[in-house]
């Protein structure tokens, strides 16, 4: 499904209101899944972006701290704390690579591995606060990640349309 080019707002449509925002849309339903989430996280006693690292070494353990950052689109700068309080929480190790001493690998460890399990329901759980039948989460799903696609392509252009 591709996103179509905007028409030019209706003359008596005023852009310039919060309602009016794709971005706040956005950033007000991310704050609500927060909240979903930091209730269903609680017990496993991870934050957010500490799961979503967490399900990215589920997938694929043994990840460089760059190959990582690459997946869930986050610096070493941001990554590199919730690593280290993982490493904290006995849930994965920080070793370096032994060919390439700049790379650090990231592996769970048993502990990290464990969690997975009482992670199960989690997905679920977050699917049913959403309202959403999981054919409508899909869809859902993909048009944000087309949009993510978008923009990520469009920090490429010049900002104004006058300066292509």
């Amino acid at each position: 499904m591709s996103l179509p080019v905007p028409n030019l707002p209706e003359p008596s449509f005023d852009a310039l209101t919060l309602d009016a925002q794709l971005c706040f849309a956005l950033y007000s339903a991310h704050l609500a899944m927060g909240k979903v989430y930091r209730r269903h996280l609680a017990g496993l006693g991870l934050t957010y972006p500490q799961y979503l690292v967490m399900l990215v070494l589920w997938e694929s353990d043994g990840l460089t701290v760059t190959a990582l950052g690459d997946r869930l689109y986050l610096d070493s700068a941001t990554l590199t704390p919730l690593l280290k309080r993982l490493q904290a929480m006995g849930l994965l190790r920080r070793d370096r690579a032994h060919a390439d001493q700049r790379q650090v690998l990231v592996t769970l460890t048993q502990s990290g591995r464990a969690l997975r399990q009482r992670a199960h329901d989690i997905p679920q759980g977050v699917l049913c606060a959403t309202g959403c039948a999981p054919a409508q989460a899909r869809v859902l799903k993909a048009e944000l990640e087309e949009l993510r696609t978008h923009l990520l392509g469009a920090h490429r252009m010049p900002d104004h349309p006058a300066d292509r």
